[in-house]
């Protein structure tokens, strides 16, 4: 269980607070898709006992984290001030919001960064022009790693400790029934990303929607963001997003390893 493996890389450790990780735990257990939550529910998801899942909630709901109906749990917007106190720290989503915002600006479509977190995508910058997508995504955003071309660029430039970690705990859930769940064939499609430096998504993650994302490879050889333009697959074929998107990526690209 995940309050086992947390016990575990705790012991011996004496500066690693258990707590403080559990705490973080029952923060992390709701999301876009999980907004509400009872006690049980973040127990069963976090792994840890209920009498602890009850103190730390009950502790985000006296520090205005969380609030309570008597049944089920929610964040506040107060929670928001975790996630703003990285991003008003970190010059990385300044640095690369004008490049998305002239990259919208040529194309028309919306273009989006995003780093690797655990098993997801998080978005940390984002020009939209329209919303194409039936769930709202913003900076702060979660999404699989291995269904999205953001996710792909990156995956693929991993090393292979780092990669085969992955492959082995990750769930290749079929989230359409384009989406590539055999291990095999999306490890081939990694090491075809990687030759031809750019993925590209043909609604794997949801139904009409494609997408093309190029990484950003720094001076030092590490990937560790990626960018992307998204477009409805009714309106815009896989060959015009290559050749007609392709570029303007590749060049925000280029410009942006020695910037980061």
């Amino acid at each position: 269980m995940q309050s086992q493996t947390i016990e575990d890389q705790s012991v011996g450790d004496r500066d690693f607070v258990a707590s403080l990780e559990k705490g973080l735990l029952v923060i992390e257990a709701f999301d876009a898709a999980r907004p509400r939550l009872t006690l049980s529910d973040v127990a069963k998801l976090t792994g840890i006992t209920r009498a602890a899942a009850r103190r730390y909630l009950l502790t985000l709901t006296r520090l205005n984290y969380a609030e309570f109906d008597g049944r089920y749990f929610s964040l506040t917007p107060r929670i928001l001030r975790l996630g703003y106190a990285y991003l008003s720290s970190a010059s990385l989503s300044t640095q690369v919001q004008p490049f998305l915002e002239r990259i919208s600006e040529e194309t028309g479509e919306s273009s989006s960064a995003a780093i690797l977190d655990g098993d997801d995508i998080v978005y940390i910058a984002r020009s939209a022009t329209r919303r194409i997508m039936s769930i709202g995504l913003g900076v702060g955003s979660r999404l699989p790693a291995y269904c999205t071309a953001l996710g792909r660029a990156i995956l693929a430039h991993q090393p292979d400790e780092v990669l085969g970690a992955y492959l082995l705990r990750v769930r290749l859930e079929a989230r359409t029934s384009k989406t590539v769940t055999g291990k095999s064939e999306f490890r081939s499609i990694l090491e075809a990303v990687r030759a031809q430096g750019y993925a590209l998504v043909n609604e794997e993650l949801e139904y009409g929607l494609r997408s093309i994302a190029v990484p950003v490879v720094q001076r030092t050889g590490k990937v560790t963001i990626a960018l992307n333009i998204s477009a409805q697959a009714g309106r815009v074929s896989a060959e015009e997003m290559e050749e007609r998107f392709l570029p303007f990526l590749r060049s925000a690209s280029e410009t942006l390893r020695y910037m980061l």
